[in-house]
């Protein structure tokens, strides 16, 4: 998927929400539990309830890891049911890899040949070698690590050099030289508010991914006013405040109602800050 095809579907859907995937078998329906695949058969009734409100889908590998070869083979129908039924949807896997470059040919190999997905997260400490062998596929994204929502984030992205610039700016200026804004995105956490002022002074009019609205803080209107572009250049997630909206026999309505909502509020953004 292309960067002119994801504008387009933020624009006809008035939405530029991801969904996170993050489903963890100790949280989900207990009535789900008698299911074959109870962790697809979640995922399915969710993404049928929540496809007309969002733009993207973005299963966190850990929650599948950790179910050994069940919970492969429920990413992977997860990822062939979204492929076949919602075609228009973006896929992202969450999977933070990043490694010497023989190892992030396999690990890009994996993801786009084997998967198929749209985007994978990528750790980017290790540099340009580690990163490049994902930029190697046409109509494929990397979305680089930069400036994270998680507490710790400040121990190393905020930390400067000898001319000031802090480590998650080099990292941006850097990396611009590896891929372009079609095929290269950034993870920013929405928690980090006025700095998507300097994200943006540093990264202009790349695409951002952004987690950490919903059950983490984030503010939505924050990330717009400070982070919005003209074609929106956003897709903020939202994983626990949709997926776990309800743990009863309604889960899927209840999902569907809070992408609604949240849809709604994106609307609202997308005509003071964009030009959509």
């Amino acid at each position: 998927m292309n960067r002119q095809q994801i504008v387009e579907e933020i624009r006809r859907k008035g939405s530029f929400l991801c969904v996170g995937l993050d489903t963890d078998i100790k949280k989900i329906p207990r009535h789900l539990l008698g299911e074959e695949d109870p962790v697809f058969a979640f995922n399915k009734a969710v993404i049928d309830a929540t496809a007309p409100y969002c733009v993207a889908y973005k299963p966190n590998l850990a929650f599948y890891e950790s179910l050994g070869a069940k919970g492969q083979e429920a990413l992977e129908k997860t990822v062939r049911y979204l492929k076949e039924n919602y075609p228009d949807q973006f896929v992202i896997a969450d999977a933070k890899r990043g490694d010497i470059g023989n190892t992030s040919n396999l690990y890009a190999r994996s993801f786009f040949e084997y998967l198929d997905v749209d985007a994978v997260t990528v750790a980017p400490y290790m540099g340009e070698d580690s990163v490049k062998p994902f930029l190697g596929y046409p109509g494929k994204w990397v979305i680089l690590l930069a400036l994270t929502s998680n507490k710790g984030s400040g121990d190393f992205q905020l930390t400067r050099d000898e001319n000031g610039n802090r480590l998650f700016e080099n990292v941006i200026h850097t990396s611009k030289r590896w891929g372009g804004t079609d095929e290269m995105m950034y993870v920013v956490g929405a928690t980090q508010g006025e700095m998507f002022k300097d994200i943006r002074a540093a990264a202009p009019d790349s695409f951002l991914l952004v987690p950490g609205v919903g059950a983490q803080g984030g503010s939505l209107e924050e990330v717009c006013k400070y982070g919005m572009t003209d074609d929106c250049g956003l897709l903020v997630n939202s994983s626990r405040g949709i997926i776990y909206a309800s743990d009863g026999e309604d889960f899927a309505e209840a999902a569907g109602a809070a992408a609604k909502e949240l849809a709604g509020e994106m609307r609202k953004m997308l005509a003071l800050y964009s030009k959509i």
